[in-house]
């Protein structure tokens, strides 16, 4: 009675073994994790790009030089006028007025621009007129004023002092000319008489020129006696015509 019970008590146990086995065996092994994503790919740098220019203030007509470089650009262009452009490099412009050029700079990352200006100054206004200078010479003629004399007198009389004064106001509105004073006479009297008188009479207008305040430097002197008259009738009228002090521009 014994035995029979331990052999089923043993039928027992492995039973229950085999069971257990059987169990684990079917039961459902976990399913293995998935492998972590990819990491996302770096994004795109963003361009950058710097233009200059030299000089920065130039004259009409003048050219001034654009320079740039850039990182991360496909493209670039400059505005106005230049048009695409390279990575980096340099191009002469010459704007008619002042002028800002602006480069831009795109790429995958995105665009980026920069700016300068070049000023064109304004040009110089145009000067005057010049004024033609004057013709000294046919002024010298008309506002120099010979001094005339009495016969037989080398005396610096009223109307020749009046036409004296006007000389001496041309001479001292234009400084730089010189004259010549020659001392005439009529034809009466011998030709060395009349050389002496002439060369009295021409000394007397020097000096009263110098007295009014022209340079002695500038008025020279020479006597013709009767030798070249104004006038050649043989009465006062013509006689009085050719006694006088006359001017003749030396420059």
């Amino acid at each position: 009675m014994i035995r029979v019970s331990s052999s089923l008590y043993r039928g027992a146990i492995l039973t229950a073994i085999l069971a257990l086995a059987f169990v684990a065996g079917c039961a459902k092994k976990p399913a293995a994790a998935p492998p972590p994503p990819p990491p996302p790919p770096p994004s795109a740098a963003k361009p950058t790009v710097a233009l200059q220019a030299s000089p920065t203030s130039i004259n009409r007509g003048d050219s001034s030089t654009l320079s740039w470089t850039s990182t991360d650009a496909t493209t670039l262009t400059i505005s106005p006028e230049v048009g695409a452009v390279t990575a980096q490099g340099s191009t002469k412009v010459t704007p008619s007025d002042s002028t800002t050029y602006t480069i831009t700079a795109s790429g995958p990352g995105g665009s980026a621009d920069s700016s300068v200006r070049v000023t064109v100054a304004a040009p110089p206004p145009p000067p005057p007129p010049q004024q033609e200078a004057p013709d000294t010479s046919a002024l010298f003629l008309q506002e120099v004023k010979d001094a005339y004399f009495d016969f037989n007198k080398a005396d610096i009389r009223a109307d020749a002092r009046e036409a004296l004064a006007k000389t001496a106001d041309f001479l001292r509105k234009y400084p730089e000319i010189k004259a010549t004073i020659e001392g005439h006479c009529d034809e009466r009297g011998s030709t060395e008489y009349n050389l002496v008188l002439g060369d009295r009479r021409a000394a007397a207008v020097k000096s009263y020129l110098v007295q009014l305040g022209i340079s002695a430097d500038r008025l020279n002197t020479v006597s013709y006696g009767k030798e070249k008259p104004f006038c050649t009738e043989s009465n006062e009228a013509c006689w009085q015509t050719n006694r006088r002090g006359h001017f003749v521009k030396a420059n």
